[in-house]
C-alpha cells in the first residue's frame, strides 16, 4: 500500500517536435518519468524538470515499460516502410529502411543530458522479433497481406502470466492491427509473451543502415483476446496489480458491429482458454478472458470500459492504503512549439473506471 499525497497530481512533460506521445514508465522509487514521443525517449523528474532524452531512431518507438527489478526501460520498435514508417523517414530526411521489428531496451541511469544519441552512446539495445517480423511481412492462406491484419507492435507490459500464482514476470508484447472494416480474420488482440531475461540477454546494439536479427530464435508463446478490430492494436498495455487486470488501451474501431471501447481490460485471474478463433476458418489460439470494467455490450457480450485516455501512455501505480488503485495516465496535446503531454494522477472508480485525482 501507498500514501500518494505526495505524488505531484499534474507533470508537464515539455514540448518536442518528433511527434506525439506514445508511451509512458514511471520509476516511482527514484520519482522520474519516461516518455516515449515517438522517435525519442525523453526522461523528467516528477516536477516536470528535463533530465534528459535519447534520440536518433528512424523507427517508431512505442508503449514503453519500466521494470523494477533490473531498473532497465523496455519498449517497442518499430521500422517499416508504410504510412507511418514513411511519415517518420520523411520527418528525419532518411530513405527506406529494412523491414524489422524489436524491443528495445534503455538503461534509464546512463540518460544525463539532452540529445544523446541512440546508436552511438551506449544507452539503447534491441532484440529482434523474428514472429512479428515474419507475420507483417507474410500473406495468409487466404492472400491477405499481413497475417492476422499484423501492423508491426505497440503495446508492452511486464506482469504475471494470467490464471499463475508462481510470482514469475513476463513481457507481453502486442500487435499493431491494421483497421479494416472488410477483413474478418483481424478482430482480436494478438499478444505474444516473452521472458524479459531471454529479451535482455538477447538485445545488442543497433545500426539502423544495418539491421541485426540477434534474438531471432527467443522462445514466445501466442495469445488472443477477442475485441473486435481496432485502429492500429493495443497503444498502451499496462499490468494493474491492484485491479488484477491487464488494460488494453486503443484507438477506437470502426466495425460498427462491435462496441468499439477505447479500453479493454484481460482478467488476469484467469489461465487462458484454447478455443476457435472468430474469423479464422476454424483455427483455433489460447484467448484471454475479458474482464468487465464499467459496461457490457449487450449484443456481442463483449465487455471493456468508457474511459478514454490511456493510448498515449497509463502506469498502473499500484493502491492506496484504501485499496484503490492509482495512476499516472497521458492527457496529450500539441502547441506551437511540437507535441507534448500531461500527466495526471488519477483513481479507480466503479462508474468510470478511472477519474482524475482532484
Amino acid at each position: 500500500m501507498k500514501n500518494f499525497s505526495d505524488f505531484p497530481k499534474t507533470i508537464f512533460s515539455g514540448d518536442y517536435p518528433t511527434g506525439h506521445c506514445q508511451g509512458i514508465a514511471v520509476d516511482t522509487k527514484n520519482r522520474v518519468i519516461y516518455y516515449s514521443f515517438t522517435t525519442q525517449l525523453v526522461k523528467t523528474d516528477f516536477d516536470g524538470n528535463f533530465l534528459g532524452s535519447v534520440g536518433g531512431l528512424l523507427g517508431h518507438l512505442g508503449c514503453i515499460q519500466f521494470r523494477a527489478s533490473d531498473g532497465l526501460v523496455y519498449g517497442s520498435l518499430e521500422y517499416k516502410n508504410d504510412a507511418v514508417g514513411r511519415g517518420i523517414l520523411q520527418r528525419n530526411n532518411a530513405d527506406a529502411v529494412e523491414n524489422a521489428f524489436y524491443i528495445a531496451v534503455f538503461d534509464g541511469e546512463k540518460i544525463t543530458r539532452g540529445g544523446m544519441d541512440a546508436e552511438k552512446d551506449g544507452i539503447m539495445t534491441a532484440a529482434f522479433l523474428s514472429r512479428v517480423t515474419d507475420d507483417y511481412l507474410g500473406t495468409d492462406k487466404n492472400g491477405c497481406e499481413h497475417i492476422l491484419g499484423c501492423s508491426g507492435i505497440d503495446g508492452t507490459a511486464i506482469g504475471p502470466m494470467p490464471g499463475a500464482d508462481d510470482g514469475r514476470e513476463w513481457l507481453f508484447v502486442c500487435y499493431g492491427v491494421y483497421s479494416d472494416v472488410n477483413r474478418t480474420d483481424n478482430d482480436h488482440q494478438v499478444i505474444l509473451r516473452y521472458n524479459p531475461d531471454d529479451i535482455k540477454a538477447n538485445a545488442a546494439p543497433i545500426s539502423q543502415r544495418s539491421m541485426h536479427k540477434q534474438g531471432a530464435d527467443m522462445p514466445y508463446e501466442t495469445f488472443f483476446a477477442y475485441t473486435g478490430n481496432t485502429n492500429w492494436g493495443v497503444q498502451n498495455l499496462d499490468y494493474d496489480p491492484a485491479r488484477n487486470v491487464y488494460m488494453m488501451c486503443v484507438y477506437t474501431g470502426k466495425k460498427e458491429q462491435f462496441p468499439n471501447y477505447p479500453m479493454y481490460l484481460i482478467d488476469a485471474s484467469k489461465k487462458p482458454v484454447m478455443q476457435p478463433l472468430v474469423g479464422r476458418d476454424g483455427e483455433e489460439g489460447l484467448c484471454f478472458t475479458l474482464a468487465v470494467g464499467n459496461i457490457r455490450d449487450e449484443k456481442t457480450g463483449i465487455p471493456g470500459t468508457t474511459y478514454g485516455y490511456g493510448s498515449t501512455g497509463i502506469a498502473s501505480l499500484g493502491a492506496d492504503e484504501d485499496g484503490i488503485a492509482h495512476y499516472y495516465v497521458s492527457y496529450d496535446g500539441y502547441n506551437e512549439h511540437g507535441c507534448n503531454t500531461t500527466v495526471r494522477l488519477c483513481r479507480a472508480d466503479d462508474e468510470q473506471w478511472i477519474v482524475p485525482v482532484e
